[in-house]
């Protein structure tokens, strides 16, 4: 099943367990956070990548460079743990991961989460790539994925439960926009998926094309 197929599926859940206004709510929101375009400020096609370090979910340090002298590199940038999207992604793409290993590629998933909570992601979906705490959100900034969630959804997250300082140490309530990058060894991107609406994420089996036509 695609990660859209999978996606719809939980929307269609979604729909049918909250109120109307949560949901009207929740897609107003959406709406206007589309209609500030912040992915046309984000890195795009084409742009060199500078190097980072950031601590991965067993407590090493990692830096982008030493990954791209074994291959390119996937990197999806998520919102945290709490958020099922995120989760069906990042099982989707650990599903793919023996077909990127097939192009010597390195995936990684970074989210502003605490170290612990990081690890609970990795260990919660079972995921065999390296998941990296930003937890500055300085990486997210470097890319221009990052801002600041809704001062309506923040009251609505936090009447779901969701305790922002729990996960992220702060109330900053600033998030990076999901994406999804293909880097190769040059450090340039060759394949970008961001979008305002975050519902909507790459599909692996397009991530994997991607990596393929580095061959061509």
């Amino acid at each position: 099943m695609s990660l859209k197929a999978q996606i719809d599926a939980y929307n269609i859940q979604k729909e049918a367990k909250l109120p109307a206004d949560v949901l009207a709510l929740m897609n107003t929101t959406n709406e206007e956070l589309i209609a500030q375009h912040i992915k046309d400020n984000a890195l795009q096609t084409g742009q060199k990548v500078e190097n980072f370090s950031l601590v991965n979910h067993k407590g090493e340090n990692v830096k982008l460079a030493d990954l791209l002298q074994k291959g390119p590199v996937i990197i999806s940038f998520y919102r945290g743990g709490w958020c099922p999207y995120c989760n069906l992604e990042l099982k989707a793409l650990n599903d793919y991961l023996p077909q990127f290993k097939t192009q010597s590629a390195q995936l990684v998933a970074i989210s502003p989460q605490l170290p612990d909570e990081t690890l609970s992601t990795a260990q919660k979906n079972d995921l065999e790539f390296d998941v990296l705490s930003d937890v500055s959100n300085e990486v997210a900034e470097q890319f221009g994925l990052l801002f600041t969630l809704d001062e309506r959804i923040q009251r609505l997250y936090t009447e779901f439960g969701i305790d922002f300082e729990h996960y992220y140490g702060d109330k900053s309530f600033k998030l990076p926009l999901p994406a999804t990058y293909v880097i190769n060894q040059e450090g340039i991107i060759t394949y970008a998926f961001l979008n305002e609406d975050y519902t909507l994420r790459a599909e692996p089996i397009d991530v994997m094309a991607a990596l393929e036509s580095e061959d061509n």
